[in-house]
């Protein structure tokens, strides 16, 4: 925890205009970005973005009692006679500073998890898999951003053993932002795929994007991934020399051309994991997330968590992932939160394992750029030979037409604009027993279809 005094040194002494001497040596209140959402004593960081600037609520937030503020040099917003305050150039990076500041005081490990996808179910995993330590404090929903990091660090006190912080990226510089924030003691990277290929251009560039993870990672600590993707390793052999743990599965692909630190045995019948002389009960289902929870039991156990404490684990992802729904006699599998092509090939593999029959309602996947119609077109063909029982396409333009050409051959295939459009086909083919995947990327907001299906 921070003392207001603690700021000093990152802006020197603070300004009040009133005159009145502060108490430095008070606690540091709940930081908050939100002024909606501020209480008496927190200390406010007045964000700016495009179309809107948190300075305009300085004077609201003094008559409420803020503790104290940061506030941007440039700002013509007059600043309240009696708000303690610190004049900084940015508020955003100086809430960074507050929050990597705060992670210098920790004994909590720091675990960064990113990749292209299975990222919040990897951190949910590594989360339970710590729990033995005691309390974890883990990033919540999309705060995995620049603003969402420094808020899940500043939100950890002297209860929490662990801290796994998950980050995202659009673009080259956000991961590594993060990762000087966080100063990680352990760096996990789920994948290299190609969500966001549209805006870093190749495999090449999103790989070197997600080990800027490494950036400020412990000199002694540890990167885990998983084993058999040269281009991972080559990305990572450029700003790591360190400790680095490889994970997988015994029947993946090339597993004969490297070495794993880690090889388990899935077994999709039972749901359970082989690794050396412990078996573990897979918490999800499907091998993308057996790999997930490979790379969660290498990061338990060089924490020090006990095998035997990893052998039944819980694990509660948020909505639209991983979910399993049963609306009336209909197994539904809810991916409706997001897509890139990486996940939909498992999401589809995972469909391909259930019982009875099996329809997928797929959508467009956004931010792929000029590979789009190309990686559209892959995972229709992917699903084609999963001898699947109907598709519905919800897309578009030129996807939605490399998708429908793809797809001449189905049994039952129909293209839709929109999420209730794709209500129609299914009402006509879905039977009692029947299994859907819905699966899109967040911007097609497929959730809408789910209270149209069926109640058979």
């Amino acid at each position: 925890m921070l003392d207001l005094a603690d700021l000093v040194s990152l802006w020197g002494p603070p300004q009040r205009a009133d005159g009145a001497v502060p108490n430095l040596q008070q606690r540091l209140g709940r930081v908050c970005t939100d002024s909606r959402l501020l209480t008496p004593d927190d200390f406010f960081v007045p964000l700016r973005g495009e179309r809107f600037d948190g300075h305009r609520f300085l004077a609201s937030a003094t008559e409420q009692g803020i503790q104290a503020a940061v506030v941007a040099r440039d700002s013509e917003i007059p600043i309240p006679r009696n708000l303690l305050h610190w004049t900084v150039d940015d508020t955003l990076k100086a809430y960074q500073q507050m929050a990597c500041l705060a992670r210098r005081n920790l004994n909590s490990a720091v675990v960064a998890v990113t990749g292209s996808a299975g990222k919040t179910t990897t951190r949910e995993l590594i989360r339970a898999a710590l729990a033995p330590l005691g309390a974890v404090q883990a990033s919540v929903g999309n705060n995995n951003n620049d603003v969402g990091v420094p808020l899940t660090l500043l939100g950890v006190d002297e209860q929490h053993a662990a801290v796994v912080v998950e980050m995202g990226m659009r673009g080259p510089g956000e991961i590594e932002r993060l990762s000087r924030c966080a100063e990680p003691d352990i760096a996990v990277i789920t994948n290299i795929g190609t969500a966001h290929i549209g805006r870093l251009g190749s495999r090449e560039a999103i790989a070197a994007a997600k080990c800027e993870i490494t950036a400020a990672l412990s000199p002694d600590g540890l990167v885990v991934i998983p084993a058999g993707d040269p281009l991972l390793d080559a990305a990572l052999a450029q700003c790591w020399s360190g400790r680095v743990r490889r994970v997988a599965l015994i029947d993946d692909d090339n597993t004969t051309t490297y070495v794993a630190d880690d090889l388990g045995e899935y077994n999709p019948l039972t749901g359970r994991i082989s690794l050396g002389n412990h078996s573990y009960n897979c918490p999800l289902e499907g091998r993308h997330n057996a790999r997930n929870f490979l790379l969660a039991i290498a990061v338990a156990h060089a924490l020090g968590v006990e095998p035997s404490d990893l052998e039944q684990l819980e694990v509660e992802v948020p909505g639209g992932r991983n979910r399993r729904r049963q609306i009336g006699a209909l197994t539904i599998l809810d991916e409706t939160y997001n897509a890139s092509p990486e996940a939909v090939f498992a999401a589809l593999d995972l469909l391909a394992a259930q019982p009875g029959r099996r329809f997928a309602v797929l959508g467009t996947m956004l931010e792929l750029g000029a590979d789009s119609v190309r990686l559209h077109k892959a995972v229709i063909d992917h699903a084609a030979t999963l001898n699947l029982d109907g598709l519905v396409v919800v897309a578009t333009g030129a996807e939605a037409k490399a998708m429908s050409d793809a797809s001449s051959k189905w049994p039952r295939f129909r293209q839709v604009e929109t999420p209730e459009q794709a209500a129609e086909p299914l009402i006509e083919w879905l039977r009692p027993g029947d299994t859907v995947l819905l699966k899109a990327s967040r911007g097609i907001a497929l959730e809408r279809l789910l209270p149209l299906l069926p109640q058979l």
